[in-house]
């Protein structure tokens, strides 16, 4: 019942049904197609406490669930009838060239990438087997287990040709006829009989033939032309007979043009792709791990790094192994260990148990958790996990760390990265390479990454802020009963995720501005302003709670974006009694949304204040 409730209040927030295309997911969020992103409720969406964070990008709106999105999306769909097919002929006008290769690449892979993964798994965990001699390459055991490992991957044309023909929105069935032709063991023998000399033709036009399996490009192209020709030739056939006409067309044509051209043509695609990133990688290994290092995570926040997923297997399957995934593992444990830093460093038993589930999560892959819910809101352990993860990688690029099967970094990337061969210095770097990651970022964040004075430290009167170099004073910006922030009832304001604060009950419908400085963000709907001090202080003000759904109604703005102000400007009026009539609750979060930036922030009143009395102190 939990996740059908949250499904569906995920769907009032994306605009509704009617405005959703399509809907997918992968291993943490829910990865939408929506007919105007613009009707969407982004800042509930922010604010529901079962969705870690919103992103656009790559023609998607993304929300991420966490561990629990695959129950989310099965109530989601479930309940409303909702298809995961995604129609990129009708949406290609409103996406860029960069957008909608992304959503091509999430749409094809993502059905099947956590078996994929699994399959990788099984396979590093065999390599290992043999070099510690646990098992026999000639067993049966072995066998049965390697053909388990590795089955998904040598037919891997046929997965690619499902999903690649629903995404193009041709049937799948017909694409995955078309990969299995060319995986088929007749086209084996055909290749078997090149080596050997023999020419064949197909009409008399010479056949070459190659070996596609594990090939990842040929098919994709194969099943876009597929795609192609059925739009064209299915509405043109009798109805009494196209269910199987545009099929037999589909298949007639396609599988001789895969052999004679589309394959070969996208093979030499692949190869080119293959070696050019080789070519790059072969410049200097340290710099290409570096910037992996660094930016993967920032690739993964927007959706990004499915672009990079074709390259690992596409060199997977041209040389057997790939460079570029371990490179990633050091960003993730980065993330890994700044969660740790914050677990240990923090003393709020919220922030605490979050940072413990998220730190669990992030070994084994899944660091949107640690990223949205820990690191990023406090911009320096983010940070840390960053440079952390580019010194890492470089240590794994300079080693030239290997990996043999496919799987996203984790911990188990680190069986994956063991060559038959033994154990030799690329896997001792791929070791040491994450564990400077983590240790570096886990360290860092402990001693700087938050404004909490550290655990052993004691409260000594020289933190009072009479010691203190400079305090600026955040004033009430309404008149009201002070409510402590961790009373309020919302799960994202109480945890102090958006910043530290306190809350006013209004006793009226005004807001002034608290600080002198310039209006930094006036919400469309009037519910909430962001100002910038002169100090550089970031205040939020958010009148009421989940007011966003009365879309402006009885707010009244009185100022706009980038408008100076003063203490006391006149910033919104609002009707106070119709909201209340509305039924929300007018707590109203008063918050200072970089906190971290500070050594802390001070609640000055804990009763009734009123408007422009001291509320806040921002000590710097």
């Amino acid at each position: 019942m939990q996740y059908q409730e949250l499904a569906d209040e995920i769907v009032a927030g994306v605009g509704g049904k009617d405005n959703i295309i399509s809907v997918m997911h992968c291993a943490t969020r829910l990865r939408f197609k929506l007919k105007n992103s613009q009707i969407a409720h982004t800042t509930a969406l922010k604010n529901n406490p079962g969705v870690i964070m919103v992103v656009e990008s790559g023609g998607q709106y993304q929300v991420v669930i966490g561990n629990q999105v695959a129950e989310v999306y099965r109530a989601l769909t479930s309940r409303h009838a909702l298809d995961n097919q995604s129609d990129l002929a009708d949406n290609a006008a409103a996406l860029g060239l960069f957008g909608r290769f992304i959503d091509l690449v999430s749409g094809i892979f993502t059905p099947f990438i956590g078996v994929m993964i699994a399959t990788g798994i099984i396979k590093g965990l065999l390599a290992l087997a043999l070099v510690v001699g646990v098992m026999d390459a000639n067993s049966g055991s072995y066998k049965v287990l390697f053909v388990a490992s590795d089955g998904l991957f040598y037919f891997l044309p046929i997965l690619l040709g499902y999903s690649a023909g629903k995404k193009f929105g041709g049937n799948p069935f017909v694409s995955m006829a078309i990969a299995a032709a060319l995986v088929h063991p007749v086209i084996l023998e055909v290749l078997q009989q090149q080596q050997q000399g023999k020419s064949l033709t197909f009409l008399g036009v010479p056949l070459d033939v190659l070996n596609y399996s594990a090939s990842v490009i040929p098919i994709i192209f194969a099943a876009w032309v597929s795609s192609l020709l059925e739009r064209w030739i299915h509405p043109r056939s009798p109805s009494a007979v196209r269910n199987f006409t545009t099929p037999l067309c589909c298949l007639i044509i396609t599988v001789p043009l895969t052999f004679l051209a589309i394959g070969p043509a996208a093979t030499w695609l692949s190869r080119m792709l293959a070696e050019g990133y080789l070519a790059i990688y072969s410049l200097s290994p340290m710099i290409a791990g570096a910037v992996m290092g660094a930016i993967w995570q920032v690739c993964v926040i927007f959706g990004l790094h499915w672009g990079l997923v074709p390259i690992m297997l596409n060199n997977l399957a041209n040389f057997g192994h790939d460079t570029l995934l371990p490179l990633l593992l050091p960003a993730v444990l980065g993330q890994a260990g700044a969660t740790l830093g914050v677990f240990l460093r923090t003393r709020e038993a919220k922030l605490k148990a979050v940072a413990g589930s998220a730190f669990t999560a992030s070994i084994f892959g899944i660091t949107e958790p640690a990223v949205y819910g820990v690191t990023l809101p406090r911009r320096r352990p983010f940070i840390f996990g960053c440079i952390g993860g580019a010194v890492g990688a470089a240590i794994l690029g300079y080693w030239h760390t290997t990996i043999y099967s496919f799987g996203f970094p984790s911990v188990f990337t680190f069986i994956q990265v063991v060559p038959n061969s033994g154990i030799d210095a690329s896997v001792l770097a791929a070791f040491a390479g994450a564990s400077l990651a983590l240790l570096f970022a886990c360290v860092m964040t402990y001693l700087f990454g938050l404004s909490e004075p550290l655990p052993e430290a004691p409260a000594e009167p020289a933190a009072t802020p009479k010691t203190l170099t400079q305090r600026e004073s955040v004033v009430s910006p309404m008149a009201g009963d002070v409510i402590p922030l961790e009373h309020v009832n919302d799960e994202t304001f109480a945890s102090g995720l958006l910043g530290k604060g306190a809350a006013i009950l209004p006793q009226q419908g005004r807001v002034v501005s608290p600080v002198n400085g310039v209006v930094s963000s006036m919400f469309r709907t009037g519910h909430a302003i962001g100002l910038t001090s002169a100090l550089g202080t970031e205040v939020l003000i958010h009148v009421g709670l989940d007011t966003v759904k009365l879309e402006g109604r009885y707010f009244r703005p009185q100022v706009q974006n980038d408008r100076p102000v003063k203490v006391g400007d006149v910033l919104l009026e609002f009707d106070l009694e119709a909201i209340k009539a509305a039924g929300y609750d007018l707590t109203t979060p008063v918050l200072v949304s970089n906190s971290d930036e500070f050594i802390d922030v001070l609640t000055l009143s804990r009763a009734a204040v009123s408007e422009g009395a001291p509320l806040l102190a921002v000590l710097k």
